[in-house]
């Protein structure tokens, strides 16, 4: 089989849409640290900007995606060149995933800026704080848009600016605490940052650059058979980038600076790290280590998805374990990018469907989790878990929404994750029935952390402190009412963002098929008899 390279096509609209969503934010991000009136009214004007991107990006999806393209282009590209004598572009395209997480990043932001509306000792804090959210969903939207593998690289490296005083200026608890989790964040990113830049610049060497082509970074063409020559070089290339795609995703052994994180950043950013900006660790697996080194790619297969099964058991193990609530939440998500991961490598279709529609429904699941245990854990002003006692009789609003934003993430049916974790565990059944079994033991695993936090916290005799607890207030109500929409819109009526996906994961499967990883026409079968099922529901 012969893979076809990855195609960009030019916008029919003439706008400029990407360009325009990325220089918004930014702009305004830019104006709220640079002019000081305008602080003032900081979370004011970064709330109608976030409102105006959001707009923005459902108006280019309507009027200029095409939902009828069924092989998995990347449409509404733009393709600018910028310095031509390292051959970067300013080159920006989308498919079905790309946009589904622009709109997920697009939709949370605003719910994060007013979710941390009375956060902050004054209005130059407040303002600083959304101008570096704003900051930051510029930086999102370039990721899941970039066409240029130098400009991928940038944006990869230019988000921890602003993540860095999210979590070090703006966290929780004391300052030489917040700054050793910003710092450890920080070296963990960087660290994989440098490896990946030694991989950037190994693709110009033995890609395009060498002939002085002027795109030389760009992806369609990284991407064409036979565009890298780099021979054995190029599975050393290759772990350069998956080294730091599996601390961004992030993987065990190089995951514990997201706890660290969790621990002392505001709820709201950790719904944005968590919830978005680390799906680029899975991002970038599908965009580029894939495309670019498919054998490469299968050939370190097997390790990786015995990595992402001890991410799945030890992230779960870990999560039971905890004491502090955010280290709890955070946990459970490397257990989840343990699922993403293994089915983007066990080689079946449906498993693929399913790690991308995973990246979605996590994404809702864990924005209402971080926030509400955020506004918990202000009104209980601890993260100790044991120091909750009996919630449940007092804010019966946050622990009812809890309880459905704890069983959407461990995939109760009728929520969002009940599919994406369906598909992956039978593409991974029809793959390999001892990685399945390995599965479905964080599954149940999945129920013991989720559970018992929360019979120890909401259930119970009321204790005196937590008499004086408020409920959530219209505001907090009405930023969850979305969010519950989507969990169980994901769960009911999946079809429309499956559909969306499904051209991706076909390419991606293409891919995958060029190796030894996906075998038997069996396989293949029942992938299309899965997909099928799923994209009817």
């Amino acid at each position: 089989m012969v893979y076809a390279a990855q195609v960009t096509m030019d916008s029919t609209a003439g706008v400029p849409w990407l360009s325009l969503l990325v220089a918004l934010p930014l702009v305004f991000a830019l104006l709220l640290w640079l002019v000081r009136p305008l602080r003032s009214a900081g979370r004011e004007v970064a709330l109608m900007v976030s409102v105006a991107v959001l707009a923005g990006v459902l108006v280019m999806m309507f009027t200029g995606y095409d939902f009828s393209a069924t092989d998995g282009v990347f449409q509404l590209g733009e393709n600018y060149r910028w310095i031509k004598a390292i051959g970067l572009s300013w080159a920006l395209g989308v498919n079905g995933l790309g946009l589904v997480m622009i709109i997920l990043a697009t939709a949370l932001t605003p719910l994060v800026l007013l979710a941390s509306w009375n956060e902050g000792e004054d209005a130059d804090s407040r303002a600083g704080y959304a101008a570096h959210i704003l900051a930051l969903e510029a930086f999102m939207i370039l990721l899941f848009a970039a066409r240029d593998l130098l400009l991928f690289y940038i944006a990869f490296e230019g988000m921890l600016v602003p993540l860095y005083f999210l979590v070090g200026r703006y966290g929780h608890g004391d300052a030489a605490r917040r700054r050793h989790a910003a710092i450890k964040f920080v070296l963990y990113s960087l660290a994989g940052g440098l490896v990946m830049l030694f991989g950037v610049i190994g693709v110009y060497v033995y890609g395009p650059g060498a002939t002085g082509a002027a795109d030389a970074f760009h992806l369609d063409r990284l991407t064409a058979s036979g565009a890298l020559d780099a021979g054995n070089m190029g599975f050393f290339l290759m772990l350069t980038f998956l080294i730091a795609f599996a601390i961004k995703a992030p993987m065990v052994p190089v995951h514990t600076w997201l706890p660290s994180t969790a621990k002392v950043a505001r709820g709201g950013t950790s719904t944005l790290l968590v919830g978005v900006l680390d799906k680029v660790g899975t991002w970038g697996m599908i965009v580029i280590c894939w495309p670019i080194f498919p054998h490469e790619s299968a050939k370190v297969a097997p390790v990786i998805i015995v990595l992402a099964l001890v991410s799945i058991l030890w992230g779960a193990l870990a999560a039971i374990a905890q004491k502090d609530l955010m280290r709890l939440v955070s946990f459970t998500s490397i257990s989840h990018f343990g699922y993403m991961v293994m089915a983007l490598y066990i080689g079946s279709q449906s498993a693929i469907e399913g790690a991308m529609l995973y990246m979605v429904a996590h994404g809702v699941s864990i924005a209402a989790l971080f926030l509400l245990g955020g506004w918990l854990t202000e009104k209980a002003h601890t993260q100790n878990i044991a120091d909750f006692r009996g919630f449940q009789r007092v804010t019966p609003v946050l622990a009812g929404l809890f309880l459905v934003s704890g069983l959407a993430a461990i995939g109760l049916p009728g929520l969002s994750g009940f599919l994406p974790e369906y598909m992956i565990l039978m593409g991974t059944f029809q793959m390999s029935l001892v990685s399945a079994l390995v599965a479905v033991l964080g599954v149940v695993l999945a129920s013991v952390y989720i559970l018992l936090p929360y019979q120890t916290i909401f259930a119970g005799p009321v204790d005196g402190k937590v008499r004086q607890a408020a409920d959530l207030n219209l505001r907090e109500k009405l930023i969850m009412v979305p969010l519950v929409l989507a969990m169980f819109g994901l769960g009911f009526l999946p079809g429309p963002t499956l559909d969306l996906i499904k051209p991706d994961a076909a390419a991606f499967y293409q891919v995958v098929s060029l190796t030894d990883i996906a075998s038997g026409e069996g396989a293949t079968t029942s992938d299309a008899q899965v997909s099928s099922e799923g994209s009817n529901n």
